[in-house]
């Protein structure tokens, strides 16, 4: 009876903390949700939630963008015609307009704006005449900057550009409210990608990635022997789950989790160490 009292003056002496300027930072404000959780005070869904608010003001735009490469886009003199078959297959709503190669993103094309040419069966319209003004970020810009730029703006799709000013991938406010609600699904989400490749050395990999495929794509060695999955495998190795910001190396790659939960993991940024790293690391 005295435990369970003491242990209830902690928790009171906790929050009261909470609401008259403390925590002091960041760790203890986790803690004292973590703490909430464990009391069913809020639910895991609500917790990871806030997590991810909380993170979404650490990650920046290259985080979680869509790499150049792996962009669906259009040229600005296609007709329609031309056009109309990666509308249909892609699902997308928008699309990057470009001129002369990737790197150089001229404006966006909207799918629905397509829609009274189709109905019209004027298809030889270029692509130019129909696209819109693109909003242009840095790779550098904080996600909850990028959010309320988004929300200000009445926009869906950024450009994310390097320090040259070309192009380096794109970012859409679904992508930022995944880190905060989880992955979002909708009935054109049928084919899974895996890895996402942002530099030559940093990579986004989804936690349910299989190892054998994870192996294939880095000509990697892991074991798959007791786990099928990249998420299972660091678990396995932590001996607990992970939380946001954790980092942990395997072989040649240094994990960090993006995106977890009291339960599982769920996105991962993959760094490819340098040998060097690796041995320094090791020791």
């Amino acid at each position: 009876m005295n435990e369970q009292v003491a242990d209830s003056s902690s928790w009171v002496e906790r929050l009261s903390q909470f609401f008259t300027g403390e925590p002091k930072d960041r760790k203890d404000l986790l803690a004292i949700l973590r703490d909430a959780q464990k009391r069913h005070l809020i639910d895991r869904d609500a917790l990871s939630m806030i997590e991810g608010v909380l993170m979404v003001s650490e990650l920046r735009v290259r985080d979680i963008m869509v790499p150049r490469a792996q962009m669906d886009v259009v040229h600005q003199d296609a007709s329609l015609s031309d056009i109309f078959p990666i509308v249909i297959d892609t699902h997308h709503s928008r699309f990057p307009v470009i001129g002369e190669d990737r790197s150089q993103v001229v404006g966006i094309l909207l799918a629905k704006d397509l829609l009274p040419y189709a109905y019209r069966r004027s298809l030889q319209v270029p692509v130019k005449k129909l696209m819109r003004k693109a909003l242009f970020v840095p790779e550098s810009k904080r996600l909850n900057v990028m959010l309320r730029e988004f929300r200000q703006q009445r926009q869906h799709m950024a450009i994310v550009i390097d320090e040259y000013g070309a192009a380096a991938g794109l970012v859409t406010i679904e992508d930022i409210l995944e880190q905060i609600v989880g992955e979002i699904a909708d009935e054109h989400d049928l084919e899974e990608e895996y890895i996402f490749r942002r530099s030559n050395k940093v990579y986004t990999v989804k936690a349910i990635t299989p190892i054998e495929e994870f192996n294939a794509y880095f000509d990697a060695d892991l074991s798959d022997e007791d786990f099928d999955t990249i998420g299972g495998l660091i678990v396995h190795t932590l001996g607990h789950v992970p939380q946001r910001g954790e980092k942990i190396q395997i072989d040649r790659f240094e994990f960090e989790v993006l995106r977890a939960d009291n339960r599982r993991i769920h996105l991962l940024k993959v760094k490819l160490l340098e040998p060097k790293l690796q041995e320094s690391r090791a020791d």
